[in-house]
């Protein structure tokens, strides 16, 4: 698939590519801090489509919500840059896990990073193990040992 504001490029990697957009911008021409939050959530909700879970998996097996969520900027995006967003599942525990977000122009300079942990949750909102097929799935993802942080 091609085109658009955002959409995915890669498996393996996962990698969603994202367009800013004017609208995203502020006063000062640059993509508003706010909208940052806005590229990881939407990166992270390509992520789950492809692994077959999230929000909308709410089942017996629980669905997944934000527990914490972590930004770092590197640079200013102005309208019309693009970022490929790369995401990688970092630590699993016993109810969470940290899926690392790393965005680069097409140079290849570091535009911001972040991490995204989600917790599995009953529709109720109370906390869930990780299902095995959740945990088996995300090993597919596992970022490599002693790569960078985000």
């Amino acid at each position: 698939m091609s085109g658009g504001i955002e959409y995915v490029i890669a498996e393996r990697p996962f990698t969603v590519r994202r367009t800013v957009r004017w609208v995203d911008c502020d006063p000062a021409g640059v993509a508003f801090t706010g909208h940052f939050t806005d590229y990881l959530i939407g990166a992270v909700m390509h992520f789950y489509g492809h692994i077959g879970w999230g929000p909308e998996a709410i089942t017996g097996n629980g669905g997944l919500a934000c527990k914490h969520m972590a930004l770092t900027f590197h640079k200013a995006l102005p309208p019309g840059s693009v970022v490929d967003i790369r995401i990688e599942v970092g630590e699993v525990r016993e109810r969470t896990f940290d899926l690392h977000a790393t965005a680069f122009l097409p140079e290849g300079t570091m535009a911001f990073e972040g991490v995204f942990s989600p917790i599995c949750v009953t529709p109720q909102m109370t906390s869930l193990p990780l299902p095995d097929a959740l945990k088996a799935v995300l090993a597919e993802h596992r970022r490599t040992p002693g790569e960078g942080h985000a």
